[in-house]
C-alpha cells in the first residue's frame, strides 16, 4: 500500500526485453534519491502509480520486472531512457498517511485535455475512461502518475485538478501537457462505495 505522497523523481537509466514477443516482460532499471538500504529484494515500490517488485538493486539505482500486462495497460510501455518517473516506497507501520490509501494498481489510462496556469498553480483537466469516470467526483481523491490528489471539478468524463507550485516541482506533474497519458488509479473507497450502491439499487 502507498499513500501517492512521492518522495523522489527517478530516472529510467537501462529498459531490456526480457524475452521475444510483443508481450515479453521487460527489466528496467532506475536511479534514485531513495535510500534503499533497508529495501529488500522483492519490496515494491509505486513508479508512476505503478507498485513494482525490487529485483535487483545498487547504491543509486534499483531495477524491475514489468509483465507483458503491466506495459500494455500502464505508461511503462513507453518508458525508455531518461524518462522521469514518480517514486514512492510502500507505507510502513508508522508512517503518516498525508495522502490517501493507494493501492498502486493501475484503473486505466487517463489522457490530459488542458492545462491552464492559474495564479501560480495549474489547472490541469483530464479525460478518464468512460467505464472509471463514475468513480470520481468533486472534491475527492485520485491518483495521477502516483500523486494523491484531490478533484476539483467533474464533467462528463473529464476531470480537473489544481497543481501547486510545490507539487509541480516536486512530481512530473508540473511537465504535463495536451496529449499525454497518465496513470489513473481511482479512489478504493469510491469504488467500494459504487459496488454497493449497484446491490442496494
Amino acid at each position: 500500500m502507498f499513500t501517492g505522497i512521492v518522495t523522489d523523481i527517478g530516472r529510467v537509466v537501462a529498459v531490456e526485453a526480457g524475452g521475444d514477443g510483443d508481450n515479453a516482460d521487460r527489466r528496467i532499471e532506475i536511479a534514485t534519491k531513495l535510500d534503499l538500504s533497508d529495501a529488500a529484494i522483492g519490496a515494491s515500490i509505486a513508479c508512476a502509480g505503478v507498485c513494482l517488485t525490487v529485483i535487483e538493486k545498487t547504491a543509486d539505482s534499483f531495477a524491475v520486472q514489468a509483465s507483458g500486462e503491466t506495459l500494455d495497460r500502464t505508461t511503462a510501455g513507453h518508458w525508455g531512457k531518461g524518462t522521469r518517473i514518480n517514486l514512492e516506497r510502500a507505507l510502513r507501520l508508522g508512517d503518516e498517511l498525508g495522502g490517501h490509501i493507494v493501492s498502486g494498481h493501475v484503473d486505466g489510462l487517463a489522457v490530459v485535455s488542458k492545462v491552464e496556469p492559474v495564479a501560480g498553480s495549474l489547472k490541469i483537466t483530464f479525460t478518464a475512461p468512460e467505464a472509471l469516470s463514475k468513480f470520481i467526483a468533486a472534491k475527492g481523491s485520485v491518483t495521477v502518475d502516483g500523486v494523491s490528489l484531490t478533484v476539483n471539478e467533474v464533467a462528463g468524463n473529464d476531470f480537473t485538478v489544481n497543481l501547486i507550485p510545490h507539487t509541480q516541482k516536486e512530481t512530473t506533474l508540473g511537465g504535463l501537457g495536451p496529449g499525454a497519458f497518465v496513470n489513473l488509479e481511482i479512489d478504493m473507497l469510491a469504488r467500494y462505495v459504487a459496488r454497493l450502491a449497484e446491490r442496494s439499487a
